[in-house]
């Protein structure tokens, strides 16, 4: 499927990368038809999904199958009157019907919105109106339904709530009996233009209310490079992304590119709170040949005794989602051989940055550019910033959007004007390149910390403390103070075996630590323990929280 869409395949070093990929991409394409039917036609045997859930329920899907599941849904959509251009919201977890009706509403040329289960009522309500929601299809959750029902009140625009059960409140409909009593599928192939508005996104809202992040058609193609040249997938490969269906995350490594690029996506249903060794239990059952995690994912599992799992099949290793601490990254290849190679994209982007298997990974870093991106650093001057000067990452768009870059911020022309000036997309976040061109992260605009004429950027201090075996997860941010303008002060999560000892002197201990690991103006001089750091509910942390309460 790769050679329908790329004028080169296999590059031999990452200057061929850089000045030979390229992605063809077509007018009219559409993932549901150009994929998934396409597959379906030439190679209806081959498995697209393997599922599995805590129980130890198995399901594979070929793709003769997920034509057939996603020309009914679609046709059951249509019949409630959903039309091109409507916005769905998906609450699905990670089931199956998740990956099915996607694939129904590009065929159809609805708005996918993936959402995740974590959302109130009150969230709920805000979606609904911002975006004008016609359909929710949810999972029969009764956490999930019972805010629904709460939220349907204050949605005029949502006509149609859908569960796929197993409970199916009054006034809903059921998915899998719509799905059964559709008609035939009426295919709509070829109505759909490359610009339309394809899937939209609400960011996870770590300093503000979530913005409304609309891409197009050519998306799906744009993660090409995602999947075949960061997760480094084959054809055949067994490919698992952790991931929360209702993010961004979930398309860059559980849909789009994996299944263009011909891998099996792996799908690992489990509930509540990420259990390191039961995950590393069906990497071994299942035998995962391709892994994806957030950072902290690797941070509790190299705590778990590797040597007990059968590891062998497990041939790459990658990670996104925040900056990986270098000392995981050397842990992690001590105890299993492999190297985890880092990337970094936002909501607004597919992969900004990378490493790749023609480059060696450094620790901690990004990467390099994707060949997609015409990428810089610039100063506060616009000035492009010279080697390991910090400066804020933008992407040009001076002769057009790059394939990958969001069309818009939906009804917002206000934050786009803020977003894209002066030929440049500013993606707010604060980074320096070393000599040889790798691009490392310093921080959120919002989070540098001035302390004496100094800028300190938490990461850093963040990897630093991370080195120690009492801290699990720390937030850094700096706290207000007459003489030097702000200090840095870091909240901290212990490791079970620290708890008791959360006292003056292990404070002392960790701010020694830091002096000796990184630049000493940097310790924390303010040191709080926490049973857990305030997060969104995409896990990442809300340092803006943090700040609030100490600036109260």
């Amino acid at each position: 499927m790769l050679h329908k869409y790329l004028s080169k395949v296999e590059f031999s070093s990452y200057e061929d990368f850089m000045q030979n990929f390229k992605v063809n991409v077509p007018d009219d394409f559409n993932f549901g038809y150009d994929i998934v039917d396409a597959y379906a036609a030439e190679d209806p045997e081959r498995e697209a999904i393997l599922w599995t859930n805590e129980r130890g329920d198995v399901r594979h899907i070929n793709y003769a199958e997920l034509k057939t599941l996603s020309d009914n849904a679609a046709s059951f959509f249509v019949n409630l009157g959903i039309e091109r251009g409507d916005c769905v919201m998906l609450i699905l977890k990670r089931r199956v019907e998740w990956w099915v009706t996607m694939v129904a509403l590009h065929k159809i040329g609805a708005v996918a919105i993936p959402a995740t289960h974590l959302l109130t009522d009150k969230d709920i309500v805000y979606r609904c109106q911002a975006a004008s929601i016609k359909a929710i299809v949810a999972v029969g959750d009764q956490l999930v339904l019972r805010n629904v029902i709460r939220a349907r009140a204050y949605c005029p625009t949502l006509q149609h709530c859908i569960s796929i059960g197993p409970t199916v409140p009054q006034r809903w409909e059921n998915f899998w009996q719509g799905c059964m009593m559709a008609p035939r599928f009426q295919s709509q192939k070829g109505q759909n233009s490359i610009n339309d508005n394809f899937i939209m996104y609400f960011t996870s809202g770590t300093s503000g209310e979530p913005k409304m992040v609309m891409h197009d058609y050519s998306y799906p193609l744009a993660h090409i490079i995602t999947a075949r040249y960061w997760h480094n997938i084959h054809d055949g490969s067994l490919h698992l992304t952790v991931a929360d269906t209702g993010w961004a995350k979930a398309v860059w490594g559980k849909f789009y590119g994996q299944l263009i690029s011909g891998a099996t996506i792996f799908v690992y249903d489990f509930e509540g709170r990420f259990e390191p060794d039961k995950m590393l239990e069906v990497i071994e059952k299942f035998q995962v040949t391709s892994f994806c995690a957030p950072p902290t994912v690797y941070r509790f599992m190299i705590r778990e005794d590797l040597s007990k799992y059968d590891l062998s099949h497990l041939e790459y290793c990658t990670t996104a989602g925040e900056a990986l601490n270098p000392s995981v990254f050397e842990e992690w290849k001590q105890k299993t051989g492999i190297m985890i190679y880092e990337s970094y994209g936002q909501t607004e982007t597919t992969m900004v940055l990378g490493t790749y298997p023609f480059v060696d990974p450094r620790p901690g870093s990004m990467g390099l550019p994707n060949p997609q991106f015409p990428i810089d650093a610039l100063n506060a001057h616009g000035d492009s910033c010279k080697p390991f000067e910090h400066g804020q990452l933008v992407i040009r768009v001076e002769e057009g959007k790059p394939l990958g870059l969001f069309k818009d911020y939906n009804n917002n022309s206000e934050l786009m004007e803020q977003s894209i000036r002066d030929g440049w997309y500013y993606t707010k976040d604060i980074v320096y390149r070393d000599e040889d061109g790798y691009y490392w992260f310093v921080s959120r605009a919002d989070d540098v910390i001035k302390s004496s004429g100094y800028r300190i950027g938490p990461f850093e201090v963040e990897s630093a403390l991370m080195t120690h075996p009492a801290v699990v997860e720390c937030a850094i941010t700096g706290v207000p103070d007459d003489v030097r303008g702000m200090v840095v002060k870091a909240t901290i999560v212990l490791a079970p075996d620290y708890v008791d000892k959360a006292d003056d002197k292990l404070v002392a201990e960790l701010q020694d630590h830091v002096k000796a690991e990184t630049a000493p103006y940097k310790y924390p001089r303010i040191i709080e323990f926490v049973d857990e750091l305030p997060k969104t509910i995409s896990g990442k942390i809300r340092r803006v929280e943090i700040r609030e309460k100490d600036n109260k």
